[in-house]
């Protein structure tokens, strides 16, 4: 899998991939979760948007960690290990940026990727009702980054 920087020009396709592979969740939800209503043309400015041919990558690069915004598979291509291969990536970007931890958020009904989050070694560190959804419940994760 070859990841690279999103430029402007990736924008639509960046909005439909996160649509698509969020809706599940706007349907449970009866709303579409934060990724899906982003503004993602401040993200690419600043680099924080990473795409393959199946997926993209939202991250945040912050002096001692990094901050895992959205993860997103194509619906095509979900359940074939691609969301892991991703997270194998962003691990490999938080070595080679030494960057020692890798922080998230994520909707405490996202059950499923709560427990891909868990088997990739990221550790739950807290619950919090999330700020812009009242009723919602975040999931706060985070994983230890050992240098290569």
């Amino acid at each position: 899998m070859t990841m690279r920087p999103a430029s402007p020009d990736d924008l639509e396709t960046i909005v439909t991939l996160t649509s698509a592979a969020y809706r599940p969740y706007s349907e449970l939800f009866g709303a579409p979760p934060m990724p899906v209503t982003e503004d993602y043309a401040p993200r690419i400015e600043r680099g924080e948007v990473w795409l393959c041919e199946i997926g993209l990558v939202v991250v945040e690069r912050h002096s001692d960690h990094l901050m895992l915004f959205s993860i997103a598979v194509s619906p095509a291509f979900q359940g074939a290990g691609h969301g892991l291969a991703m997270l194998r990536w962003l691990e490999g970007k938080a070595r080679e940026w030494a960057v020692p931890e890798i922080r998230l958020y994520t909707n405490a009904r996202m059950e499923r990727n709560i427990a891909l989050y868990g088997a990739f070694g990221f550790q739950e560190t807290g619950r919090r009702p999330n700020p812009y959804r009242p009723g919602w419940t975040l999931v706060d994760m985070t994983k230890e980054i050992n240098a290569a």
